[in-house]
């Protein structure tokens, strides 16, 4: 969600552009605004969502088929933002990102809790901070990746902005072979020889 304000001036040039290109008028300074606005606030809308179906989620399909579904959902977000420039289609862009904030409340519950669920005892504090470790990381990454020398150029913001969907696909290939949270296949499954 962060590397959105390094690209303002790029994404509003392309709201221009498109509106123009559709339409054949100036869009209005108030409108422009608007569009933006509903741009940065539809990942805390989506974030929002995601919080509050995380939980039902997490307890009728488990957390890894959770976190594995909402690496699906993060791709798609991240197709449609990555794309939004070649299809000419700033609402991609929204879709995009209230998609991303809908994963990103998911994973933020129940990333934190599989990890400490499948850790063994001795390191379970330890897993547990690496959420809070790894969205710092992602931060810093996003910013530097956001430098005009890198991907924050008007020629490379559609990529900036789908580069998560990068750490979607590698989680989505490697997920499957860590093993289900044994709360799930406990409560949920009646598997108590799985939770061994």
């Amino acid at each position: 969600g962060m590397k959105i304000s390094f690209l303002s001036q790029y994404i509003q040039k392309f709201i221009n552009e498109t509106w123009l290109e559709r339409y054949g008028s100036v869009l209005p300074q108030e409108t422009l605004m608007l569009l933006w606005s509903l741009i940065v606030s539809m990942y805390c809308m989506g974030g929002m969502i995601g919080c509050l179906c995380s939980g039902y989620l997490s307890a009728k399909f488990g957390k890894k088929k959770c976190l594995l579904f909402n690496d699906v959902v993060l791709i798609t977000a991240t197709l449609h933002t990555g794309f939004s420039r070649r299809a000419k289609a700033f609402e991609m862009i929204l879709a995009g990102r209230f998609l991303e904030g809908i994963a990103a409340g998911i994973h933020m519950n129940a990333h934190v809790q599989y990890a400490g669920e499948i850790s063994p005892k001795k390191l379970r504090g330890f897993i547990n901070v690496t959420s809070s470790v790894f969205l710092a990381l992602g931060k810093t990454v996003a910013r530097i990746l956001g430098l005009r020398e890198l991907l924050g150029t008007e020629d490379m913001w559609h990529v900036l902005l789908s580069f998560s969907g990068l750490v979607a696909l590698i989680q989505l290939l490697f997920l499957p072979f860590f093993p289900e949270s044994p709360p799930y296949l406990l409560l949920q499954k009646e598997d108590k020889a799985g939770c061994l």
